[in-house]
């Protein structure tokens, strides 16, 4: 059965360049109503300009679709609220919100100024709160949405140079797994995408050749998924160059080392079983953890918790 999205509405950030346009592009050849949500600055978050937005709400026109364009700056909760109110007042409700807007300000951290640290913060988080705020109540009251919030792998693995980009984007995971717990008895599934692709953020970074197998419209298929009606929710999916991956954050079994008795002595010669791989799994809520850790201590020392 083909994935539509007739009648739904979609919210995409950065929609004007790259990855964005491509996300909007393909919702929209799939039915949904889209808001081109694009601020049209730099690389570097600076500028601004909303022809890259309207230029691509002219394509899925030119196509037969529905779209409009929007200028606003996701840093700025009135502005990101504005366009939401004006998506209700045109199409009445809001299914789909990907966040996709960034920049990036890339230095060693030696070198790293503030205000750079705080600008990308504020771009990749506070953009996301902003934008995933404004329309939660909307889809709590609906009793649908899909959210997407788009990771990295400089956050979930690491890049030289990106410490603000990094911290940003791990972020998103664990925005991504609180907003999980909350928004389920609603029906909103919440996702986060790691994508690679040969957008203007790598530009001069990889070999043409390389940029030729990383076209962003390969990215898109994955999240149209992670915003489709049989989304899972909770993942991060991984996608590039036509592949797509779950990734995965995983703990150990652990080991009781003896409660009040144990010291950094006992860490140290205990650090082979504490790190042992066999066995680890995913913990899918805070708590779960604590659970662990409190029946390894009960069941060392005898302890009935029932």
């Amino acid at each position: 059965m083909s994935i539509r999205f007739d009648g739904q509405v979609a919210i995409v950030t950065g929609g004007g360049n790259g990855l964005g346009r491509e996300h909007c592009l393909q919702l929209a050849e799939r039915g949904a109503k889209v808001v081109v949500n694009d601020l049209g600055g730099s690389v570097d978050g600076s500028g601004g300009s909303v022809s890259a937005a309207e230029a691509v709400a002219e394509e899925i026109r030119a196509m037969g679709g529905e779209a409009i364009a929007n200028g606003a700056d996701i840093t700025n909760f009135d502005q990101v609220k504005q366009m939401v109110d004006e998506t209700m007042s045109k199409w009445g409700r809001v299914d789909i919100l990907i966040n996709n807007a960034g920049i990036l300000r890339d230095r060693s951290f030696t070198k790293m100024e503030i205000d750079d640290f705080k600008k990308v913060i504020d771009v990749h988080l506070f953009g996301t709160f902003n934008c995933t705020k404004a329309v939660w109540d909307i889809m709590k009251e609906q009793g649908y949405g899909r959210i997407v919030m788009t990771s990295s792998s400089s956050g979930l693995f690491g890049n030289f140079g990106q410490s603000n980009y990094g911290a940003a984007k791990s972020a998103m995971v664990g925005f991504m797994n609180v907003l999980h717990h909350e928004g389920q008895k609603y029906d909103i599934r919440i996702n986060c995408l790691s994508p690679t692709a040969a957008t203007r953020m790598l530009e001069g970074l990889i070999p043409e050749k390389v940029a030729e197998l990383m076209a962003p419209k390969l990215v898109s298929p994955g999240v149209l998924y992670l915003v489709s009606k049989d989304a899972p929710s909770k993942t991060i999916l991984g996608a590039g160059a036509g592949s797509f991956s779950v990734i995965r954050v995983l703990e150990t079994e652990g080991a009781f080392l003896g409660g009040e008795q144990a010291t950094v002595d006992d860490v140290a010669a205990n650090w082979a079983a504490i790190s042992n791989p066999e066995g680890q799994a995913e913990v899918d809520a805070a708590f779960k953890q604590t659970d662990k850790f409190v029946a390894l201590a009960a069941d060392a020392l005898g302890v009935d918790l029932k």
